[in-house]
């Protein structure tokens, strides 16, 4: 490098000591691990409906509404159809149970605000605290499969502090499509072993685990309601199992 390449005294005064430069990311499933999607659909419905005299079981429509998120996504993980957001799905299934419900008459806008409930889902009561917490020592970010937009009406209605969205709609696929994984490493110039990806989902974990992921099992025994029967507890050799996400900060060691 000649001289007149050399940096300036203000070129050096703006670099970044390496050692303030965070090593490792928090990557967060969101649905049921950091937000209580059930109870806050069955609300929104209720919300919704009961002044307008509909009355229904709300909280079998959310598990019904729920239970076709894995089959539309698998129509795109198969290849028979691309890439839509979940937004997108979402509204279709919305759709699908109109009939179902004799819910028929709904309108264009009546609809779309049902759609955005998944934009104002409410946290798990310490879901804030705990992320909070481990902000401190970690990059966080999601790492979902609801699209941008949505993570975005989560994050402002919810306060949930994410440094970054990442996930599917960057990948263009869903999970557990190994695409989703590594993007979101490489997105924040991580190798997948200095990630760990938080999940009340085996299956999720499962995955990441496979990819070189480090892994943190959270406990969230009511994600389909009091009878729930599936993820009660860690099925694989995670990291981490904790009761919430503040129990997570507490293991980590986090003040």
């Amino acid at each position: 490098m000649s001289v007149t390449d050399a940096p300036t005294s203000s070129m050096v005064e703006r670099a970044v000591p390496e050692q303030t430069v965070p090593k490792r990311a928090l990557l967060f499933d969101v649905f049921g691990t950091v937000v209580d999607w059930r109870s806050s659909v069955i609300s929104g419905l209720t919300a919704f409906f009961a002044p307008r005299g509909i009355a229904h079981d709300w909280g079998q429509f959310a598990l019904d509404w729920r239970a076709l998120y894995q089959p539309s996504m698998e129509e795109i993980r198969a290849g028979r159809r691309d890439f839509a957001l979940l937004d997108i799905l979402h509204a279709e299934n919305l759709d699908a149970l109109m009939d179902r419900y004799d819910l028929g008459n709904l309108n264009v806008q009546d609809r779309d605000w049902l759609t955005r409930i998944w934009h104002r889902l409410d946290p798990w009561s310490d879901s804030v605290a705990g992320m909070t917490r481990l902000r401190a020592e970690f990059q966080l970010a999601s790492l979902s499969n609801g699209n941008i937009a949505l993570m975005i009406g989560l994050m402002r209605h919810g306060g949930l502090p994410f440094d970054a969205i990442l996930g599917a709609e960057i990948a263009q696929a869903y999970k557990p499509d190994e695409r989703v994984y590594l993007r979101a490493a490489e997105a924040l110039r991580l190798a997948p072993s200095d990630c760990i990806m938080v999940a009340a989902h085996n299956e999720d974990l499962a995955a990441a685990h496979a990819l070189g992921f480090g892994t943190a099992f959270i406990r969230r025994l009511t994600e389909y309601g009091p009878g729930q029967t599936v993820d009660l507890a860690p099925e694989g050799p995670w990291d981490f199992d904790a009761t919430s996400l503040t129990d997570l900060a507490d293991q980590m060691g986090l003040a």
